[in-house]
C-alpha cells in the first residue's frame, strides 16, 4: 500500500468559484464501491476522461473522484482563456517546428470544440463563453519584438493575427498602458469555475461523482484499490487526471513542477466607472513577457489581474501568499487603469500549474490498467480536455492521429534533485518576475 503524502489544499478565496452559480456538491462515498473505471481528478482533464469513458462503455460504471469541490481547485482558478494557437516561448518565432505546431494547434482546437459543443448542448450559461479572441499586449520595445515575431510564426501556420497600435487600444481594453497588441481571433473566454461546475452537472448517468473525497492510499495489482476516509474504491482500470498530484501516486517522480500563480478580481465596476475607462465590455489580455500580467474584463464588469509565481513543492497553497501578491496586483491594476485606481479587489487567490522542463505532458499507460494525462503546462483548459477525451478513446481501443502524436512526443524531462531543484526554480522565478519590468 502506498500512502498519499500530499492531499489537495487550496486557499479559500477563489474569485471565479465564489462569483459563479452556487451548486450542491456531490457527497463523498460512504463505505466501499467497485467499478470498471475510476478517474481521479474532477478538473477539465478528469471530467473529459470520465465523460468519454462513460460514452465508450455505456453499460459500465465510471467513478469520478475529486479531492475538493468541483470548480474550487485548479480548473476553477485559471484566467479562463481557451486558447487555440501554439505559443512556444523557447522559439524565436514562438512557433518552433511547424509540424509539431500544427499538431498542437489541432489539439487545442479539438479541446475548444469539445467544450464549445458541451456548453451549447447542455446550456451551461454560467460558463459565460464568448468567442472574442485574445490580445497579447506589450508595454516595452522587447515585448513589441516578441509580438512581431509571433505574428510571423502564426502566418507560417496560416493563422490570422492582427497587430494593433497602442493609440487604438483604449477603445478596446479601456487602457492607455500598452504600446501594441497582437489580436488572435480564435480564443474563447469563459468563467472557468462556472464552466467546470456545468460540465460536472451534465455528466452521463453512468458516471458516479464523489467530491470532497481525497484518496489517502493506493494499492496496485490486478485491480487498483483506492483508500479514502471511510472505505475503498476498487477499479479494473484507473485514470490519473490530477496533474502534479499524480507524482504522489507513484508516477512521474521528479518530472512535474507544482507551480502556483495568483489572481485578483475587483468588485463589479459601477456604470460611472465603466464609462470612465471606456473600451469594450468583454476582453482578455495576456502579456508579451511570460512573467507579465494577464488581465480581463469579465461578463459581470469586474477586472481580473493575474501575475506572480511561486514554487510549492507539495502542490498546496502557502499561507500568506495571497496577501503578499495582492500588493503586486494592486500596482499592476493601478498602472493599467489609473482612472479607476481606487476600485478595490474583492477576491485574491492562488492556483496550481503542473509544469515540465521541456513543456511536454505525459499521456498514456503508466502501468498495466493505469493510465495518465498529467502535466498541463498552464494549458489545462483545452489541452486537458482534449487529452482526457483521447485517453478514454485509447483505453477503448480507438486510435486517433492526435493520440498517436501525444504518444510519440518526448516524455517530461527529469528534474534535478533537492535542494538544487528549489534553488534553481526559485532563482528563475525571481529573475523572470524582476526582468518583466513594466510588463508585470
Amino acid at each position: 500500500m502506498l500512502p498519499i503524502d500530499a492531499l489537495p489544499q487550496d486557499d479559500p478565496t477563489p474569485g471565479w468559484f465564489h462569483t459563479s452559480q452556487k451548486r450542491t456538491p456531490k457527497p463523498p462515498l460512504q463505505g466501499n464501491a467497485s467499478a470498471r473505471f475510476a478517474v481521479i481528478g474532477g478538473g477539465f482533464t478528469g471530467l473529459a476522461a470520465a465523460r468519454q469513458l462513460a460514452q465508450n462503455f455505456p453499460n459500465d460504471t465510471v467513478i469520478l473522484i475529486e479531492g475538493q469541490q468541483v470548480g474550487f481547485g485548479t480548473s476553477g482558478r485559471n484566467a479562463g482563456f481557451l486558447i487555440d494557437v501554439p505559443h512556444d516561448i523557447s522559439s524565436p518565432d514562438y512557433i518552433g517546428d511547424p509540424k509539431i505546431a500544427k499538431q498542437i494547434l489541432e489539439l487545442n482546437q479539438t479541446g475548444q470544440k469539445i467544450l464549445f459543443d458541451l456548453v451549447q448542448q447542455h446550456n451551461i450559461v454560467d460558463a459565460q463563453l464568448r468567442h472574442v479572441g485574445k490580445y497579447q499586449a506589450a508595454v516595452e520595445d522587447e515585448g513589441v519584438r516578441v509580438l512581431e515575431a509571433y505574428r510571423g510564426g502564426l502566418e507560417k501556420l496560416g493563422q490570422p493575427a492582427e497587430l494593433i497600435d497602442g493609440k487604438d487600444l483604449p477603445g478596446i481594453v479601456g487602457s492607455h498602458f500598452y504600446k501594441k497588441a497582437l489580436h488572435t481571433p480564435g480564443t474563447m473566454l469563459v468563467q472557468p469555475s462556472g464552466l467546470v461546475k456545468g460540465l460536472a452537472d451534465s455528466l452521463p448517468a453512468n458516471v458516479q461523482l464523489f467530491e470532497d473525497m481525497p484518496i489517502t492510499a493506493i494499492e496496485y495489482g490486478a485491480k487498483t484499490v483506492l483508500h479514502h476516509a471511510s472505505g475503498t474504491v476498487t477499479a479494473d482500470t484507473l485514470v490519473l487526471a490530477n496533474n502534479h498530484f499524480g507524482t504522489h501516486f507513484g508516477f512521474m517522480h521528479q518530472r512535474i513542477l507544482p507551480m502556483f500563480t495568483y489572481g485578483s478580481l475587483t468588485r463589479p465596476l459601477t456604470a460611472e466607472e465603466q464609462a470612465r475607462i471606456g473600451g469594450k465590455d468583454f476582453w482578455g489580455i495576456i502579456p508579451a513577457d511570460p512573467f507579465g500580467t494577464t488581465s480581463r474584463r469579465t461578463h459581470d464588469n469586474r477586472i481580473l489581474i493575474r501575475n506572480s509565481f511561486t514554487f510549492n513543492a507539495d502542490g498546496r497553497f502557502k499561507e500568506g501568499a495571497t496577501e503578499r501578491f495582492r500588493k503586486a496586483h494592486r500596482l499592476s491594476f493601478e498602472r493599467r487603469f489609473p482612472d479607476i485606481k481606487d476600485v478595490p479587489f474583492e477576491y485574491t487567490w492562488g492556483g496550481g500549474l503542473g509544469m515540465t522542463r521541456n513543456g511536454n505532458s505525459f499521456f498514456g499507460e503508466l502501468r498495466p490498467n493505469v493510465y495518465g494525462a498529467l502535466g498541463c503546462n498552464g494549458l489545462g483548459t483545452v489541452r486537458g480536455t482534449a487529452m482526457g477525451t483521447l485517453l478514454a478513446d485509447l483505453i477503448a481501443g480507438k486510435r486517433h492521429p492526435l493520440s498517436d502524436f501525444l504518444l510519440s512526443v518526448e516524455k517530461p524531462n527529469m528534474n534535478p534533485p533537492e535542494p538544487f531543484l528549489s534553488i534553481g526554480v526559485n532563482f528563475t522565478l525571481r529573475r523572470g518576475m524582476a526582468n518583466a519590468g513594466m510588463e508585470a
